[in-house]
């Protein structure tokens, strides 16, 4: 499939993407059944790409190799490009599966790995070396310190898409938000958003700053969990913490939750 072509059912995907989610407010539809074949396959590909050392995008907001980990790679405009535009195909597939296209997705999804074959050889002919993204992760987590020990201020350009892990190296999900007390000037939680694929069906679980480390070049984060425990936490809405006037009760049952199951 000629680029041009590709491109243009991709524009024509998300047009038809975006009608359906308002038809389906409107309407209240019945969501229909996702090709969950296409899903695992999905998964299974995303997490491929990043076993290869060719693509690190992590939870899914990166652009190729070694952008955004500061791991001491260059990446070329060409790279980048080729980055955004898999980036897009494979949100593109999640989006028909989700609406229960099996065949559409696993149509372009197999378009995307035809392009990520010539991402990574354009790589390899380039003579970059795979990064050893796993071997990285485990110095910054053996590195972090926790936050409240640090005499140091966060913006929030640095931690929002940060990664979050475990101490034993399993992904937990990445920064999307940050909630400030109403009484004071400090943050009170980071929402992480976990699950979903590129940022699609996302679950955002609000937990509170102190209980996180952070690596020494701010781009990690640990916190003492595990998956399990991140599956039966409070949740919250993408764009609202707690409904007005409730912060300090709904924060009690977040701070309740997390000093019941934190490891430390």
């Amino acid at each position: 499939m000629k680029r041009s072509t590709l491109a243009g059912a991709v524009a024509a995907l998300f047009c038809l993407g975006f009608a359906t989610t308002l038809l389906a407010a409107e309407k209240r539809v019945t969501a229909v059944k996702p090709a969950q074949k296409c899903l695992n396959d999905l998964r299974a590909f995303d997490n491929q790409m990043e076993k290869d050392g060719y693509w690190l995008g992590g939870s899914g907001y990166g652009y190729g190799y070694g952008y955004g980990y500061g791991l001491g790679y260059g990446v070329g405009i060409q790279n980048v490009r080729q980055g955004y535009e898999l980036r897009t195909l494979v949100a593109s597939a999640n989006i028909l599966a989700r609406q229960g296209k099996q065949q559409s997705c696993e149509d372009v999804l197999a378009a995307t790995r035809n392009m990520y074959n010539v991402y990574v050889a354009s790589m390899r002919s380039g003579k970059v070396p795979p990064a050893d993204l796993q071997g990285w992760r485990q110095m910054q987590i053996a590195a972090a310190k926790a936050v409240t020990s640090m005499n140091t201020s966060f913006r929030s350009d640095e931690l929002l898409g940060t990664d979050v892990r475990s101490p034993q190296n399993e992904a937990l999900g990445s920064v999307e938000d940050l909630v400030m007390g109403p009484t004071s000037d400090k943050i009170a939680y980071l929402v992480i958003a976990r699950g979903g694929i590129f940022g699609i069906d996302e679950k955002h679980v609000p937990v509170p700053w102190e209980a996180f480390k952070i690596s020494p070049n701010g781009k990690l984060l640990v916190l003492d969990t595990n998956k399990s425990v991140m599956e039966t936490a409070p949740r919250v809405t993408k764009n609202q913490f707690a409904t007005p006037g409730q912060f300090d009760q709904e924060g009690q049952k977040v701070d309740a939750y997390w000093k019941a199951h934190l490891s430390n």
